[in-house]
């Protein structure tokens, strides 16, 4: 009788031995759960629970945050008829389940956790908790894209609901172990701390990511009043938000992260309404270009093999303002000619100073020109230390570019010899950034001649 009152009022009283034996307690055997620890483990408080099948106002009061049955199952949520554990001095209580004040367990091998979300103590404990409680880590994917660390048990399936990954810690404030967010950061591209709204809340987000800053994690903070009433992405939901409304939230903060980032992609993006300037091409052969502008292009060949007079020749066809008739023998290559006077720039690192004027003396034969065109501008660079060489190739293309209003051609016969080591990757490929940007700059076509040894 005295138990039928207890539970008909709710009251959070227990009863004495004498009238609250094992048969009062109404559970079947296979909806106990108990603590058994080995003697080698400390032992969890004992408990008793009873289950039953969730009623229509408890899946209400679940489908205002979007979780259905199906989640509650998933994530071991059960709907509790009756409650019994012991205090830490070993005296016995208990709760039962009522319309007023319904009686939930999140239910794990060892251990459960008590929701009463319409109760003053809120939440209690039975069995051995493990030294680190998480909840939602066993549902996680083994790889995905964003993870949310929120403040509770009823956030982490609200989100899930709608279709995000969280987890959460026993309570906001609860330490967590680094090692966790080691793994979390691996498995997850970016990981969230998506706390309360209201002051504790943000504390304890800001206090997290000051703390895992090496992790790259952050916060997010929601559009919540941060009152008792709407404070965590339960309330977010239950007011109306929608999944695609919270995936909106992300975006503007990711963009946030990424401010730099998108300066920069608005620069590189293709804009299909205004197509951008064909780059012109500077030497082709039977059609196919070759050599354009904003570009780098590139000979090799060992010793003999006829690099100078291949050479010789793309420099002697942008030595031309026009095309002759007959036109001159360039080998076969089809080279654009220099009709804006743009500047010819052959920068040697190689040949002697004697040998490089003999060889410009061939490539002004070979079209015919007397003298030397004001815009072309051979440099002997051999006599230099490798850092000056670039150095000096840098600013003088900025000097002709202006001098001359742009420039056609580059040649650097000995690109090797502008570094230290053609076997130091970095190094080299430090050249060839170089060359590229330069390129780009520029709008001019640099022709790089490697020579193997």
């Amino acid at each position: 009788i005295l138990e039928k009152i207890i539970r008909d009022l709710s009251l959070s009283i227990s009863l004495p031995e004498s009238a609250s034996g094992t048969a009062q307690f109404g559970i079947d055997s296979t909806q106990v759960l108990h603590s058994t620890p080995t003697p080698t483990e400390p032992a969890g408080r004992p408990y008793h629970i009873e289950e039953k099948a969730f009623d229509e106002s408890e899946c209400a009061y679940w489908g205002q945050y979007g979780i259905t049955p199906h989640v509650l199952q998933r994530y071991g949520v059960r709907s509790l008829r009756s409650f019994r554990s012991e205090t830490a001095e070993g005296k016995r209580y208990g709760f039962m389940s009522s319309t007023h004040e319904p009686l939930f367990g999140y239910v794990r091998k060892d251990y459960v956790k008590i929701y009463r979300p319409s109760s003053a103590t809120r939440f209690v404990y039975g069995g051995r908790l493990p030294d680190i409680y998480t909840f939602g880590i066993e549902q996680l994917p083994q790889r995905d894209d964003m993870l949310f660390i929120t403040g509770g048990e009823k956030d982490v399936m609200s989100l899930a609901a709608h279709g995000f990954h969280a987890i959460c810690f026993n309570s906001e404030t609860a330490e967590i172990d680094a090692s966790i967010i080691e793994m979390l950061v691996r498995r997850f591209r970016h990981v969230f701390f998506l706390y309360d709204a209201d002051e504790t809340g943000v504390k304890a987000s800001t206090l997290r990511c000051e703390q895992f800053a090496p992790y790259n994690v952050r916060r997010i903070e929601l559009p919540l009043a941060g009152t008792k009433a709407e404070k965590d992405i339960s309330d977010y939901f239950r007011l109306g938000y929608s999944a695609e409304d919270f995936h909106h939230l992300i975006t503007d903060r990711l963009e946030q992260l990424y401010t730099q980032t998108l300066m920069l992609l608005d620069s590189c993006e293709i804009d299909y309404r205004h197509p951008p300037d064909r780059s012109q091409t500077v030497i082709a052969s039977r059609g196919v270009p070759l050599g354009t502008y904003d570009n780098l292009f590139c000979i090799t060949g060992g010793e003999g093999t006829g690099k100078s007079n291949y050479v010789s020749a793309l420099i002697a066809g942008t030595l031309l303002t026009e095309i002759p008739t007959p036109p001159p023998d360039l080998l076969g290559l089809e080279v654009t000619p220099n009709t804006s006077h743009k500047a010819v720039l052959h920068y040697d690192t190689e040949q002697s100073e004697y040998q490089l004027h003999r060889n410009v003396g061939k490539t002004l034969r070979r079209v015919g020109l007397d003298a030397m065109p004001t815009f072309y501008h051979p440099v002997f660079l051999a006599a230099l230390s490798r850092k000056d060489r670039l150095q000096l190739i840098k600013d003088s293309l900025d000097l002709y570019h202006h001098r001359h209003g742009g420039i056609h051609l580059v040649v650097i016969d000995g690109i090797a010899d502008l570094i230290r080591s053609a076997n130091d990757e970095a190094e080299s490929i430090a050249v060839v950034d170089e060359l590229y940007r330069l390129a780009g700059i520029y709008h001019t076509c640099i022709l790089c001649v490697l020579h193997f040894v």
